[in-house]
This record gives C-alpha cells, sequence and structure tokens, in this order.
C-alpha cells in the first residue's frame, strides 16, 4: 500500500470512529426511555395548553447564531387531540405561523401533523420530557429546503419547557434551535 492510500484508509477510519462516536453518545443518541420516572412528568395537555409565550435562538451550520425569534402560541385539547397554533416573529422582521395538529396515544405516543411538515411526525412523552421526529419544507424565502428534525423539550420543576432541535439535511446538522416556552397566565 502506498503511503496515500494509507493516509486516505486512516482519515476515513477516524472520521467514521468520530462519526459513530457522536451518534451513540450525542443528541441522537437519546431515547425518551433516557428519561422514564424522572419527575417532573410532562404531559402535552398539561404544559403545552392555553397561551404560551415563546423565546429562542436558531443556530446555523458553523455554531453562530443566524436568527432570535420570539413566539406566542395558543394550544387547546380535546381529549387527546390538541391544536397549536404558533405566530413567530424573527429578528429580520419576517413573521411565520404553523398550526399543529396533535394526537396523543393512551401509551404516551404522539402523532403530529402541520402545513409545512411532510407526512406526519412522530414522537413520545416520558418522564420530563418529550421527543418528535418530523420532515419539513422550509418557507420558498427561506430556500425551500427539505429537512430531518428532531425535536426535544424538556420540562423544568418551574414548569418552563426547554425546547432543543437539530435540523439536519442528507444526515448533516445544518441549523440548531434552543428555545424556551412558558405559559402566560390570563386573568
Amino acid at each position: 500500500m502506498t503511503a496515500i492510500t494509507c493516509a486516505l484508509l486512516g482519515l476515513i477510519v477516524a472520521v467514521t470512529g468520530g462519526l459513530l462516536f457522536h451518534r451513540i453518545t450525542g443528541f441522537q443518541a437519546q431515547r425518551p426511555a433516557d428519561y422514564a420516572g424522572q419527575f417532573p412528568a410532562f404531559d402535552l395537555r398539561t404544559h403545552l395548553n392555553g397561551a404560551i409565550k415563546c423565546e429562542g435562538v436558531i443556530y446555523g451550520p458553523a455554531g453562530r447564531v443566524a436568527s432570535r425569534f420570539v413566539g406566542d402560541f395558543e394550544a387547546t385539547w380535546d381529549g387527546n387531540r390538541g391544536v397549536m397554533t404558533e405566530y413567530f416573529l424573527y429578528d429580520s422582521g419576517t413573521t411565520q405561523t404553523r398550526q399543529w395538529r396533535l394526537q396523543l396515544g393512551n401509551d404516551g405516543r404522539i402523532r403530529a401533523e402541520a402545513d409545512d411538515v411532510i407526512g406526519t411526525g412522530r414522537g413520545q412523552q416520558q418522564g420530563p420530557s418529550v421527543n418528535l421526529n418530523y420532515t419539513i419544507r422550509l418557507p420558498r424565502e427561506a430556500g425551500d429546503h427539505v429537512l430531518n428534525v428532531t425535536d426535544w423539550m424538556y420540562l423544568a420543576p418551574n414548569g418552563v419547557i426547554v425546547n432543543r432541535s437539530q435540523f439536519r439535511k442528507f444526515g448533516i446538522k445544518v441549523a440548531e434551535l434552543v428555545a424556551t416556552m412558558r405559559r402566560v397566565d390570563t386573568v
């Protein structure tokens, strides 16, 4: 074997090993069962219900903040079926509206649909966490890209929800979102 072949082979092994290690130990490696039995328990019908305020940032592929946003959500439930309408205002001045149609199974499984989601999102609530996986089509002004999303929400002891989402294209992380959501008391 030539030195170039050995170097390329070594590089391939190192990159593959690094990717595998990250896949086993990183954000993508989490499973809802990792949070079973922990408290407080997250219940979509309770914690994502009524008026909700959201604040967050979106990181680009290099890890730098690409956008900041605030959101006002309104969620209602009829048994195990819910609708959550999200109104976003971004630091660029652009706005976005999304309406999630949610169905919660008795076993904690979640089905989620929205107009910009391709197919049906699927997830699970377990302990203080909710996981949702779906494919989204970005608006034309954002490039009309189709991205795979892994969305995790974690319930803090005070009722605030911390949301972390990763957006991938061809398996490569292209963006990450971190946000907080908190119920707004209405008088």
